[in-house]
């Protein structure tokens, strides 16, 4: 049985453009079967139980499968104006969608895994960072979190010292902040909302709010997308499957600290679909 929790949260289940052009989509949400289409003008998500609560943010449909906690997170960087918001696409990723969540906090795992891109050897250590689980939003932030990239974004002309932070609004969704190449004065804004279709299946949307005017759209999306591919493999090979929430049963370093708040932070609100509670 799903916690109330679990389900009064908002999850992204299609590209907003994509259903207002007539396209239907035949998904699932946390196990169950939705479709989500356009009826009088109008997206509705339609379940077992009938309609789903839906709102539409970031270029994407939203759904609650029971009564919402709370309005969909905000991104003000969504509205400013200059900004190009690309949406990416989906990709489908056989791991727990908590743990394609963590493994976009993760830092670390940037020269091993995006060599020459987003990380390189010899630079591989983490720089101390603060983390905090911010009381007056309930979310989980990391901040002044630094990391040699060779090629920090697709506008980016050689390496950089990049600045991160991270932000976690939703169980399955997270922000990242960090340097804007061509405007040293802003941030560039990068998402990934995470569709739960079971505890060990999900859909990821990545999105993007940048500052650049001249990079093609295409190569935008096929940055992005080239970087989580290469994530994808790493996510479907870890063992366990599900997100382990017990402290013991792994050994955290000082580059987890974020993993380490994200964790605690779902546990404290039973937000554990997709979790391992206790070592098997």
């Amino acid at each position: 049985m799903i916690a109330p929790e679990v389900l009064n949260e908002w999850y992204p289940v299609a590209m907003a453009a994509h259903i207002r052009a007539g396209q239907r989509r035949v998904t699932q949400l946390l196990g169950q079967p939705i479709t989500v289409a356009l009826q009088g003008g109008a997206i509705v998500v339609t379940g077992q139980g009938g309609a789903l609560h839906v709102t539409e943010a970031f270029g994407h449909v939203w759904a609650c499968p029971g009564t919402p906690a709370h309005p969909l997170f905000p991104i003000p960087e969504a509205l400013e104006t200059g900004r190009r918001l690309v949406d990416v696409g989906v990709v489908r990723v056989k791991c727990s969608p908590l743990r394609a969540v963590e493994n976009f906090l993760d830092i670390a795992h940037f020269p091993f895994v995006h060599t020459d891109v987003l990380g390189a050897e010899p630079h591989t250590e983490v720089n101390r960072y603060e983390v905090q689980i911010r009381e007056d939003s309930d979310e989980v932030w990391a901040t002044k979190v630094t990391f040699y990239q060779p090629q920090a974004a697709k506008s980016a002309e050689g390496g950089i010292v990049t600045q991160y932070m991270y932000r976690v609004p939703a169980p399955t969704a997270a922000v990242l902040y960090k340097t804007c190449p061509v405007r040293p004065d802003a941030w560039d804004v990068i998402g990934i909302f995470v569709q739960p279709l079971s505890e060990d299946l999900c859909d990821v949307w990545p999105w993007m709010a940048l500052y650049d005017d001249t990079t093609p759209q295409a190569d935008l999306i096929a940055f992005q997308q080239m970087i989580f591919l290469q994530d994808r493999s790493i996510l479907e090979n870890q063992i366990p499957r599900l997100l382990p929430l017990d402290p013991g049963m792994e050994i955290p370093t000082q580059a987890d600290l974020t993993s380490i708040a994200y964790r605690r932070w779902l546990k404290k609100r039973g937000l554990t679909y997709g979790a391992q509670m206790v070592a098997a």
